[in-house]
């Protein structure tokens, strides 16, 4: 069974959003290369039209477009995906995956190149849920207040009512 993890970028808002797919929708990424473009009707997103621009294996290495196929190798990184510099001039032999999807990959990233007539991004449940978790909060602290303090057992009558147990 195929699965993939598709995070969807947004280039002209700078949002971005996760789905899961699995087997038939997932079947159709399969030997696609980063850089091609897919149909958003493949996904159940109609109107919409998708670059891929990255991705990561099940291991996390990342997938790199000058490495072709599915494999890994380990290659002399002198700027780009997989290197973090630290030094000027600096250059690592790191692991990176192929750029070519197959069934070990666990993420793919995309573009938004064409958007559709939905919104992929519009939340407004999350505002709700936060003004219920702030009322929420607003309640406890008023019933903590209206509430007497309760006796505290003192140590003599803890342990009685331990040893009476």
């Amino acid at each position: 069974m195929v699965e993939f993890k598709l995070v969807i970028s947004d280039p002209k808002t700078g949002k971005t959003t996760q789905r899961e797919i699995k087997e038939t929708d997932a079947d159709r990424f399969i030997g696609l290369k980063l850089k091609d473009m897919i149909k958003g009707e493949s996904i159940g997103l109609t109107g919409y039209e998708f670059e891929i621009t990255g991705g990561s294996d099940d291991c996390g290495f990342p997938m790199r477009r000058d490495l072709t196929g599915t494999g890994r190798k380990k290659i002399l990184i002198v700027k780009g995906i997989g290197l973090k510099k630290t030094k000027k001039g600096m250059k690592k032999r790191k692991m990176v995956a192929g750029n070519t999807i197959h069934a070990k990959i666990a993420q793919i990233n995309l573009k938004i190149i064409k958007q559709g007539k939905e919104s992929l991004f519009e939340t407004p449940k999350a505002d709700e849920i936060k003004e219920e978790s702030i009322s929420k909060e607003k309640s406890v602290k008023e019933e903590e207040k209206i509430k007497p303090s309760e006796e505290k057992p003192t140590s003599a009558k803890a342990e009685e009512e331990i040893k009476e147990a």
